[in-house]
């Protein structure tokens, strides 16, 4: 019967996997993925427009960008490795909302750059980085993109709507009756799309001070409904 020492538990599958592993490589493509998530962190920051802006959110693609790095360099040496990490990530579910899609832009711009530096394909990753960010810069803080207002009127009698149909289409440049609906008491409530000329707003005092109105209310919808 052959002895059985400490080292034949240990097969050489696992000794070649971890032969294979170069430190120096590791360390840099760990470093250009904290890098791009950096910049990735910079971008999001300076392009964000949306209501609340979190800083936990921009955390995170950077925590991801080095994560998925370190996935891609931990499973290129090793097809059972790949295999078996498929079927482990398979079974995670992120429940967390999405609710803009440019976070879900930002995400996907994660992901791709830490599968590029874990790969080694780091000069590729910083190109991409950089022309995406130059692309979202220019599309979000250069452009300027008009969004569209909602105005909910309410009122009392029916006899002032072609009153406040001709006072809403002086002020605003455009605008366009979204739905009307109709209350017990004769209380009539109005929902108007409306695109303002130059960020003028004054109308709506004027609308509120019209006989007969009841209350003016401005929304602006850019994914989420701010007053």
């Amino acid at each position: 019967m052959e002895n059985v020492n400490f080292s034949d538990i240990f097969k050489s599958s696992f000794l070649e996997n971890t032969s294979s592993f170069s430190l120096i490589d590791s360390l840099l493509g760990l470093a250009a993925a904290f890098a791009i998530g950096l910049f990735i962190y910079m971008i999001y920051k300076k392009t964000f427009s949306g209501v609340i802006y979190s800083h936990s959110f921009n955390i995170s693609l950077i925590v991801m960008s080095m994560a998925t790095a370190l996935i891609i360099m931990g499973i290129s040496t090793n097809v059972l490795l790949s295999l078996g990490m498929v079927g482990a990530l398979s079974i995670v579910r992120f429940r967390t909302p999405i609710k803009d899609p440019m976070d879900l832009v930002y995400l996907f711009w994660t992901i791709v750059s830490g599968i590029l530096c874990g790969a080694g394909f780091v000069l590729l990753a910083i190109l991409g980085s950089v022309l995406i960010g130059l692309v979202l810069i220019v599309f979000i803080n250069k452009i300027k993109i008009e969004n569209p207002y909602l105005l909910i009127v309410k009122y009392e009698d029916n006899e002032i709507e072609k009153s406040l149909e001709h006072l809403i289409s002086s002020s605003v440049r455009k605008h366009l009756i979204k739905s009307k609906s109709v209350a017990q008491g004769c209380d009539y409530e109005v929902t108007y799309e409306v695109r303002v000329k130059d960020t003028d707003m004054n109308f709506i005092s004027r609308i509120s001070e019209m006989a007969g109105v009841k209350s003016a209310v401005m929304l602006s919808y850019d994914g989420n409904f701010t007053a």
